[in-house]
């Protein structure tokens, strides 16, 4: 798990959180509101999809335009097998981790991928999606 996680608010420009992420060198900003409570995140793809794409202004545009939600997190106490199953299942790399409404941090399927080898079957299609690992039944 990270716990230094990049976080902006709902009503930051995307511009901002683009930023924050080339500064940072990550993937996702995780999106707070005013109580400071994680609401949604924006991963590099909702930034393709969302604003590149459709060519829209990125000084205009807000996050919580942009942002995945609802946030789909865990509680600190989550196994490492439960974690890459709800990334498995949901589809997402980027699983928030969050105690009594508040941030605590995050982990990645590469996280899990570098700490636990044995779970990339678990992952399957979400790494490899173009070379699946599970065998297909015939």
């Amino acid at each position: 798990m990270t716990v230094n996680v990049k976080t902006a608010h709902t009503d930051a420009a995307i511009i901002e959180v683009i930023r924050k992420m080339t500064k940072f060198e990550v993937g996702s900003v995780v999106i707070i509101d005013s109580a400071k409570r994680p609401v949604g995140i924006v991963t590099e793809r909702d930034i393709l999809r969302k604003v590149v794409e459709p060519r829209l202004p990125v000084d205009i545009v807000r996050a919580l335009e942009v942002m995945s939600s609802p946030l789909v997190s865990i509680s600190p106490d989550t196994s490492v097998e439960q974690c890459a199953k709800v990334m498995g299942d949901k589809r997402i790399k980027k699983l928030p981790i969050v105690e009594d409404s508040k941030l605590v941090g995050i982990v990645t399927s590469m996280d899990l991928v570098r700490t636990e080898p044995k779970l990339i079957a678990q992952l399957g299609d979400l790494i490899c999606p173009y070379y699946p690992l599970k065998k297909s039944k015939k």
